[in-house]
């Protein structure tokens, strides 16, 4: 039967089990959504900006697990998507995105709403089509579906010219797709696992290093087994947080810039690192010549091209988490080992680091403490909740003071710190799991980046929370300038910000409003009791606050800073605060 490049398109989603779509309509894809109307199996959330459509996917796929869709149109559309694309890049998301693209036989005349977005994306994605022939669509979509989750995830996009999208030819939906220069390799060469279980059983200090690939891969039981059963410590990466859980014994937290002083001294004392599905990127690992400067590095990932990518590594192993340990695990079983007389002195060392230097702050009894909100946010949430972030202090201060017990309950942007991001992933979050409570923790600078989707969740009935910690600042900007920069605050001050609770109200959602840290948890408690809509609560924080520890740049991950000088402050003064 013939069906039209529009009908093929949503065919092909069906088959792939997609339900939910993000997207914004634009003349060239009109055909697209066109079919879109009378269409049952398949909803189209319609958000405010096409960079939101693209957050929302990703914050879809990484809660669900799924591949994330977004549709959008030509020119600026297209262009919009490209933060959101190097976003699922560079934190190894799998999203799909379609582009309109104006009608084949106008490409490169510089049409209307005409841009190279194949060119643009490129360099962040991992894979991106041009169709050029409506019987190439459904081959192409298979494909892209298939290199988005296979592997290291990633995100692919297609570009779709308009006669494409109306052209007519018969459908026929291929069964297998074979890419011949594309075979992700998953089972672990068996020597190099069997040297990475004996390297184990030989240290006397090692640490897990666990990245975002242990939740990708959803190896967390793996993970929590190995943990255990040889009595190694670990920690966690930014995107790690959820993968190993942060309330066992073994958990040191994340480590890193803004690591627990915990988990960059064991690290950094170490004779083991066993590296699982991280990037070992700059934040991780501070200086690299001094990284992890007495042990040797076990490092595990599906991607080769990670592996030495910034740090000398002992023992590779290039295949699946979940399959590569347990394989490990069935050999170090065999050795019959007794790790916790072992690893007794060293697991005592490490909980002496941790009580040394526990992550804290000065608790106020007037002023809010952005740390105190978290922790309130954990206590009354108890832990269950799906946590999002904009980027900055938020999103450290999230990070260090949530406990993750669970994978896919984390949402933020680790590789290219995208600020506007934690908005729009939650609306993707919270369609993927209507149940849940989900919450954005967010700065008054980064919720102003998309706050627009307040219209998407309101219509929606999305009952998303949003927490912004409200300095008025952009402050991790400004904690640098304080500390490297001699306090020059140059255009971090943002000195009047809008009504939070107003401009909540004007998109029908529910505003709320804290100033003193006894107003903290009756606010939550209140948004917690809202199903039907989103919450904004506005939380006026201590803008001296500063996220601690820290580690400033070029420096080894042991080289901290922890501001225990008490600082000058001004009197604080909620009234003070200028709202437009």
């Amino acid at each position: 039967m013939k069906m039209s490049g529009a009908e093929i398109l949503v065919e092909c989603l069906k088959k792939e089990g997609v339900r939910h779509v993000f997207g914004y309509p634009g003349g060239v894809v009109l055909n697209i959504f066109d079919v879109l109307y009378d269409e049952k199996d398949l909803d189209l959330i319609l958000t405010r900006h096409e960079q939101a459509a693209v957050h929302a996917a990703d914050g879809y796929a990484r809660v669900s697990g799924k591949v994330g869709v977004a549709i959008v149109t030509s020119g600026p559309g297209a262009t919009n998507t490209v933060t959101g694309l190097a976003t699922a890049s560079m934190d190894s998301i799998p999203i799909v995105v379609f582009t309109g693209q104006v009608p084949t036989m106008l490409i490169g005349n510089d049409a209307f709403q005409e841009a190279d977005i194949v060119g643009i994306t490129r360099p962040c994605t991992k894979h991106n089509y041009l169709v050029k022939d409506v019987k190439d669509l459904a081959q192409t979509v298979r494909e892209a579906f298939h290199i988005a989750s296979t592997g290291r995830p990633g995100p692919v996009l297609i570009d779709l010219p308009k006669d494409v999208t109306s052209g007519m030819c018969d459908f026929v939906w291929p069964k297998e797709v074979n890419i011949r220069s594309y075979n992700p390799k998953y089972e672990g060469n068996k020597w190099q696992m069997k040297q990475a279980a004996e390297e184990i059983t030989k240290a006397k200090r090692p640490v897990i290093m666990a990245g975002g690939g242990v939740i990708l891969s959803g190896a967390s039981k793996e993970l929590k087994e190995l943990a255990e059963l040889t009595k190694m410590p670990v920690t966690v990466t930014l995107m790690g947080l959820g993968g190993f859980p942060g309330t066992n014994n073994l958990s040191m937290g994340m480590l890193g810039m803004h690591g627990t002083y915990c988990a960059n001294m064991a690290v950094q004392n170490a004779d083991l690192i066993v590296g699982i599905g991280v990037r070992f990127d700059d934040r991780v690992t501070g200086r690299t010549a001094d990284f992890a400067p007495k042990a040797k590095i076990v490092h595990i990932d599906i991607d080769p091209t990670s592996i030495r990518k910034t740090t000398r590594v002992d023992v590779p192993v290039v295949g699946d988490i979940k399959q590569v340990l347990k394989e490990i695990i069935k050999n170090l079983k065999e050795t019959k080992e007794q790790w916790g007389a072992v690893r007794k002195s060293w697991l005592k060392q490490v909980d002496i680091w941790k009580m040394e230097r526990p992550l804290d702050y000065e608790h106020d009894n007037k002023i809010i403490k952005p740390q105190f909100v978290v922790e309130k946010i954990y206590e009354l949430t108890k832990g269950d909740a799906v946590i999002c972030t904009e980027v900055g202090q938020n999103q450290m201060w999230a990070a260090q003071f949530y406990k993750y017990d669970k994978p896919r309950t984390w949402l933020s942007s680790g590789g290219l710190g995208t600020m506007g991001y934690g908005f729009p992933a939650a609306i993707g979050a919270q369609f993927a799991m209507p149940k849940a409570t989900v919450f954005d923790i967010a700065g008054d600078g980064s919720i102003q980046m998309n706050i627009q989707e307040l219209a998407t969740a309101v219509i929606n009935k999305l009952p998303i929370k949003v927490a912004i910690l409200n300095n008025r600042y952009l402050g991790m900007v400004r904690q640098w300038q304080e500390l490297f920069f001699n306090e020059r605050y140059s255009h971090t001050n943002l000195d009047v910000v809008p009504d939070f609770v107003k401009v909540a109200e004007a998109y029908g959602a529910v505003g709320l409003r804290a100033t003193t840290p006894d107003e903290v948890e009756p606010v939550i408690k209140e948004a917690l009791k809202i199903k039907d809509r989103p919450v904004f609560m506005d939380f006026v924080v201590d803008w001296h606050e500063k996220v601690y520890p820290m580690v400033p740049a070029g420096a080894a991950i042991d080289e901290m800073i922890f501001g225990e000088k008490k600082e000058k402050k001004q009197k604080f003064d909620s009234s003070q605060i200028k709202i437009a």
